[in-house]
């Protein structure tokens, strides 16, 4: 019964195929039943207070964003979001933030600049690239990351305060084009081997995992993910140079 309502619901928010979002939540509350509690900030449009924690439904709901930008829902992108939150957060706790964000989500829009002040005001800057970062891996779980949907994401970095060169950074680990590896670590092809060394060193200091050591477990990974991709771009422009 819980599984259809929830396909009902995603179906007013996402119109059709997001009813199968509300069947995939409604498949995670199935299988316990938790009661939630707290109080919430807003980030629909209309006042509600709701539960079970502001930073899930914040995250949840930018997750939804990028799920519908390209006018599709893909199956691989919600089995990615569903299974991120169980990791980060544990089944129960997943579960409550699903039920909260089915239950005030008919009738109303999501305003991603809402959620990223909201966001903006709660976090530090290396948390914020690691949304952004999340966000990505939403959009690659098919294989591909649409233009709409790498669109929808640099307006959610706009608004979370991320500056020009980290996003096409973060980017770049997901579109694999000629200078990708010039563009992580966030200069151009005509930097000198000197240059090239240094930004190395200033990246992998951005994204070392010690930077999230106050984050969810999941978050440290996603760091690490990033960590890789800088000195696999660094490896790759020392092959193409020769630099010892």
């Amino acid at each position: 019964m819980i599984k259809w309502l929830a396909a009902i619901l995603g179906y007013v928010f996402f119109r059709f195929p997001g009813a199968i979002l509300g069947f995939i939540i409604g498949s995670l509350l199935d299988s316990t039943t938790v009661k939630t509690s707290g109080n919430f900030k807003t980030v629909f449009s209309q006042g509600e207070k709701v539960t079970p924690a502001d930073f899930e439904l914040n995250l949840l709901s930018l997750s939804s964003i990028v799920i519908k930008a390209d006018g599709s829902v893909n199956q691989t992108e919600l089995d990615y979001v569903r299974s991120y939150f169980v990791s980060a957060y544990g089944k129960e706790r997943a579960n409550a933030t699903f039920r909260t964000f089915n239950e005030i989500i008919k009738n109303r829009d999501v305003s991603a600049q809402r959620i990223c002040m909201y966001i903006n005001q709660h976090t530090r800057y290396p948390s914020r690239l690691q949304i952004l970062h999340f966000l990505f891996g939403i959009a690659n779980a098919d294989g591909i990351v649409s233009t709409a949907e790498a669109n929808e994401i640099q307006k959610i970095a706009q608004f979370l305060r991320i500056n020009l060169r980290d996003f096409e950074s973060i980017k770049a680990m997901f579109f694999k084009t000629g200078d990708h590896a010039y563009k992580i670590l966030e200069i151009e092809k005509t930097a000198t081997d000197s240059e090239v060394k240094k930004a190395f060193r200033t990246m992998a200091k951005k994204y070392h995992p010690d930077k999230l050591q106050h984050m969810d477990e999941v978050y440290k990974k996603g760091a690490e993910d990033k960590f890789r991709e800088v000195q696999k771009a660094y490896d790759r422009i020392k092959k193409e140079r020769g630099i010892g």
